[in-house]
């Protein structure tokens, strides 16, 4: 017996659950396709939908997408197979064919044991809200449960699957690197053992890299298992001892880049956004003069850019969130700390590999190391505290805990910066707050967390 749908399935970033389980049990998943196919046939007037799949390196990946794929054939769709593809592979692909969407199985960060359904629409955005409640609709209605579909095998051939990520690959060279010599630079990419094992380590070779490849052969249990954007460490201790000039760190679908310097010292999102915001900013080419990230980003990014006359925005966690930002500021450059940049004017979808190309070529054409192209950021210090709540009764309906924030907030100016939030998925007030003295900073986290912790009954602070 099916269990009980949730309200609501999409998250920010697709469905995730656990392969086999609800709702990416085969059953489900003939559904989703099914529902996909038949709503994007309605907005076709009468022409036969087409829809892209593509996958990362999980074992259960080509059973998930093999499903999906019946379901939207049998709804009558048609349906192209890109096999193992970056995410945002998948995304070029569903603009460039075109196709009417492109679907990725993949849980992007997390344990093999996961996975998850992505869809992009032919533009690189993510689905519309409107049709993932649609879709959720039909899975909570039954609807298509009883489609028939056909024994036929659904997987496109081999081949054909290889033309489709050739032509990801020769847009990545000839598009998006088309002025990137690599020649005399020495890097080293950790590939997580995901999607771009076989993209990334071509792409630098071809681009004239002496090029280290490292974690990149998946067996379908070893993707983000202690490599990749997730665990940095080995990537630094190689960079170090090959002496090389750059560490590269892809996550399990490649749609995200963290990097390490010649020096072994960690480049996170926020560094690399400082680095490519100084470079086109000084070329004329940073619209609106306005980088676009997260609550989560450290505020000394925000300080270092508004010296340099940068406006740094900031939205919800999720890259939907900063992509809507982006195109409602007309702005050329957004991401998160995660290593998850978007550049609008390339792609709508952030893409590892493009954010790797894009800040090799700052390194040859400033004709400087990473290491000094980070100077001039200097990240504040952070504190995060947890505290387990009774309820998520609103913070301004407690008096208290406003009047204390408004202190911290005087105090700190603005060189200093508080974040007061409920877990999405725990029962946990977030107390998050950033200055200069990090002593201060400490005090003044630890008495806030205190104070919700009288006021809503809570039990612990971690």
């Amino acid at each position: 017996m099916k269990p009980k749908t949730p309200a609501k399935l999409f998250g920010t970033d697709g469905i995730r659950g656990k392969a086999g389980e609800f709702p990416l049990d085969p059953l489900t998943v003939r559904v989703i396709g099914a529902s996909l196919a038949q709503h994007l046939a309605e907005r076709s007037e009468g022409r036969t939908p087409r829809i892209v799949i593509g996958r990362d390196t999980r074992e259960s990946g080509a059973s998930i997408e093999d499903a999906l794929a019946r379901g939207a054939r049998s709804a009558g769709a048609t349906v192209d197979s890109a096999g193992v593809i970056t995410t945002p592979g998948v995304a070029f692909l569903a603009r460039s064919l075109p196709a009417d969407a492109g679907v990725v199985i993949s849980a992007s960060h997390n344990p093999y044991e996961d996975n998850g359904i992505k869809i992009f629409t032919p533009s690189g955005r993510k689905l519309d809200d409107a049709t993932e409640r649609k879709i959720e609709a039909d899975i909570s209605d039954g609807r298509f449960e009883n489609l028939l579909v056909a024994d036929a095998p659904t997987s496109e051939s081999e081949a054909h699957a290889e033309e489709l990520r050739e032509l990801y690959l020769t847009y990545l060279r000839h598009d998006v690197a088309r002025d990137v010599d690599l020649h005399g630079l020495k890097i080293v990419v950790d590939c997580a053992n995901g999607a771009a094992s076989q993209f990334a380590p071509r792409l630098f070779r071809d681009l004239g890299a002496d090029m280290t490849a490292i974690n990149n052969h998946p067996d379908g249990h070893n993707i983000n298992l202690k490599c990749g954007s997730l665990h940095i460490e080995g990537l630094q201790q190689r960079v170090i001892k090959d002496g090389a000039d750059l560490g590269v760190a892809l996550d399990g679908d490649a749609d995200r880049a963290l990097f390490v310097d010649a020096d072994g010292s960690f480049v996170d999102g926020d560094a690399t956004m400082w680095v490519l915001a100084n470079y086109l900013h000084s070329r004329g080419q940073l619209d609106q003069d306005v980088v676009v990230s997260t609550v989560m980003t450290n505020l000394g990014l925000e300080v270092a850019l508004r010296a340099r006359g940068i406006k740094l925005v900031r939205t919800d966690v999720g890259d939907k969130y900063v992509l809507d930002e982006l195109l409602r500021l007309k702005a050329a450059l957004g991401g998160e700390q995660s290593g998850h940049l978007i550049f609008p004017k390339i792609s709508l979808a952030g893409d590892g590999l493009t954010t790797a190309i894009n800040l090799v070529r700052v390194m040859r054409a400033e004709e400087k190391s990473l290491a000094r192209l980070t100077q001039g950021f200097a990240r504040f210090p952070q504190v995060l505290l947890n505290v387990r709540v009774r309820e998520r009764i609103p913070f301004d309906s407690l008096p208290a805990v406003q009047e204390r924030v408004r202190e911290i907030e005087r105090s700190m100016g603005d060189r200093g910066r508080l974040l007061l939030r409920y877990s999405g998925t725990e029962p946990l007030a977030r107390v998050m707050i950033e200055g200069e003295d990090e002593a201060k900073v400490q005090a003044a986290a630890s008495s806030l967390a205190a104070l919700i912790k009288a006021e809503i009954g809570a039990t612990e602070v971690t």
